[in-house]
């Protein structure tokens, strides 16, 4: 992979709630994640409205902050646009998964990509579903051309990614899918490969069946990754924390064979509290992840 990283600073709080995960790239910055990634181009920060953060759902789509997050998802798409324009790898730093609209209808108005979602949650409510309102409940459902138009067709792009088009990788809430009647992710045209199938078929054998879904397809994609899809007990600073998960070692495993693969084009992370990590060790272990997985997609650091 020859393109350049860029990062990006996109601290959005209005798919979630103002808890912490607004401070997620703040702290990785000072867990040295600049010098991990040896990123020498200036740090791009998109001001959020996170002071208009309202807890109550609007009548008309029934999401929290609806109108707030269609606005902040334009303007993140005209700076990711013009960073894949120019050849850079934006890695955009949340915030929560909410962003992930913002970069997906980027990568849009250039035409037709692939996600690859890495999340402890299939994200897939309709807003009627979702106990809470918050667009983070909904991310991968309002990508796919699920839920409102006000969010789902910004610009007229909708869907964002064909559901053919997305991988899920790490998904274990399924009961909380069932309880409050959620469609499983499943049972539709995605590729899901949830914790409970990479327990039973171990990660090599995973690995090799994404490949062999990625390889022959003409896709570049985007890489989600939500940091609940770590093991509640190696990664605790989330949340909506469940058992169970993947270790550190093995999301560095999965990373690095994702940007292996020369197809991603941009990486969105999220949803780590920093609030809950008293220690900062949580930080670096991230920053860590990211690195390794940058190192080995080229034999080097990328950079500028």
């Amino acid at each position: 992979m020859n393109q350049s990283i860029q990062i990006v600073l996109a601290p959005s709080i209005l798919g979630l709630k103002p808890t912490g995960v607004e401070l997620l790239a703040a702290s990785l910055i000072n867990a040295g994640l600049v010098q991990a990634l040896e990123s020498r181009s200036p740090i791009i920060e998109i001001p959020t409205p996170n002071d208009r953060y309202s807890t109550v759902r609007d009548g008309e789509t029934q999401c929290l902050n609806a109108f707030f997050l269609r606005e902040y998802s334009i303007i993140l798409a005209d700076a990711i646009s013009e960073q894949i324009k120019i050849g850079k790898l934006p890695i955009v730093f949340g915030g929560d998964c909410s962003i992930l609209l913002g970069n997906m209808l980027a990568l849009k108005s250039h035409g037709e990509y692939g996600l690859v979602f890495l999340d402890a949650h299939a994200d897939y409510y309709l807003p009627s579903e979702s106990p809470t309102g918050e667009v983070a409940d909904m991310d991968l459902a309002i990508a796919t051309g699920r839920g409102p138009d006000l969010l789902t067709n910004i610009n007229g792009l909708k869907p964002y990614v064909k559901l053919e088009n997305v991988i899920h990788i790490g998904q274990r809430d399924g009961a909380e899918v069932e309880k409050y009647g959620s469609q499983d992710i499943r049972r539709t045209a995605m590729k899901c490969f949830d914790l409970e199938s990479i327990r039973t078929n171990e990660l090599d054998n995973i690995l090799a069946g994404i490949l062999a879904i990625m390889s022959p397809s003409p896709l570049r994609c985007w890489l989600h990754f939500d940091t609940d899809v770590i093991s509640d007990e190696e990664n605790p600073a989330v949340d909506y924390r469940l058992p169970g998960g993947l270790s550190f070692l093995e999301a560095e495993q999965i990373l690095k064979v994702l940007m292996q693969t020369g197809k991603i084009v941009g990486i969105s992370v999220t949803i780590f509290n920093p609030t809950l990590d008293l220690s900062g060790s949580i930080a670096k272990r991230i920053c860590a992840c990211l690195s390794a997985a940058m190192i080995s997609s080229s034999g080097q650091k990328q950079h500028p």
